[in-house]
């Protein structure tokens, strides 16, 4: 296996932070995503090394193999015992005189698959009649990022997606959260020797929205009202994630006041049914280009 520099591809030195890995892959992620770039082969394979490097380098524990094992990164603990057991071979080996084949101890039953697939047998005395055995591993998970904007992760819908050449179709369910991760069991890279497949976990990521800011499971919003409104009283639409309700404004509303609306808030998540509340808060516009008629009235009213 030709040996695939990680740190290369991610554009960061092996000194990088978490939080530095993580920056660079979301934007080289969202410049290679195949839906910005249909029908790119290139950007496409680009795109499958970047979730790999991703997947290994976000994982601290995967990090630490790969820096030491390189590619072989994911058998490295299984490569370590091998070498232990090379070692207590050679140690008995020495014990005896050194004076006996390795067939002489049924060759390779004392040893992991792993280590007669490194080493070719008990020690590299020759070859069992039964062949070299293979080990099974799972195959390597695979870590991949999901975007979503406030309005679709507030609704359950279906979402389709390629990882590895092969399409992936899942049900968001309402109310899920920036940065939440699930797991799909079986979704990830093929296993070896016939070992399972390894899994695929998504991370949301969902940006800021122009209009509404979520705290858990409540939202929160700004609405601007005119002085008249705030002083007398009356009507006010106001958006909502499911459209748009009035709302009545008391007389004088001081700008900065907030209101709630319950139930108008974020979904609950895996609890369609349940919701947040909505937090309205209303910023006072004065008026402007007055006319002088208009300054005589409010001259009257300061000095009344």
């Amino acid at each position: 296996m030709a040996y695939i520099d990680y740190y290369k591809i991610l554009g960061v030195d092996k000194s990088a932070t978490q939080d530095d890995i993580k920056k660079a892959y979301r934007k080289l992620a969202r410049k290679l995503h195949p839906d910005l770039n249909p029908d790119d082969k290139e950007s496409e394979r680009k795109f499958k090394e970047l979730n790999e490097a991703n997947e290994v380098l976000s994982n601290p524990e995967n990090r630490a193999k790969y820096d030491k094992y390189g590619e072989n990164w994911k058998h490295g603990e299984e490569y370590e015992k091998a070498q232990q057991q090379q070692r207590q071979y050679q140690q008995q080996q020495q014990s005896y005189g050194g004076g006996f084949s390795g067939a002489d101890f049924g060759e390779g039953e004392d040893f992991s698959d792993f280590f007669q697939d490194m080493f070719g047998g008990a020690g590299g005395f020759g070859r069992s009649s039964r062949g070299r055995a293979s080990g099974k591993f799972k195959g390597q998970d695979v870590q991949a990022e999901l975007t979503l904007n406030l309005r679709d992760a507030a609704v359950t819908h279906p979402q389709t997606f390629e990882i590895n050449g092969k399409k992936v179709r899942i049900t968001i369910p309402a109310g899920v959260y920036d940065g939440q991760k699930i797991k799909l069991k079986g979704h990830g890279n093929p296993g070896v020797n016939g070992g399972p497949n390894g899994d695929l976990y998504i991370t949301f990521n969902i940006p800021i929205d122009p209009d509404f800011e979520r705290i858990g499971d409540d939202l929160k919003t700004k609405v601007a009202i005119d002085l008249y409104t705030a002083v007398l009283g009356g009507d006010v639409k106001v958006n909502t994630l499911n459209g748009s309700v009035n709302l009545k404004v008391k007389p004088e509303t001081q700008s900065g006041m907030t209101v709630r609306l319950k139930g108008k808030g974020f979904p609950v998540y895996k609890k369609e049914s349940e919701h947040g509340d909505l937090f309205v808060t209303y910023e006072v516009k004065l008026p402007t280009n007055l006319t002088d008629k208009q300054k005589e009235l409010f001259e009257q009213l300061k000095n009344s």
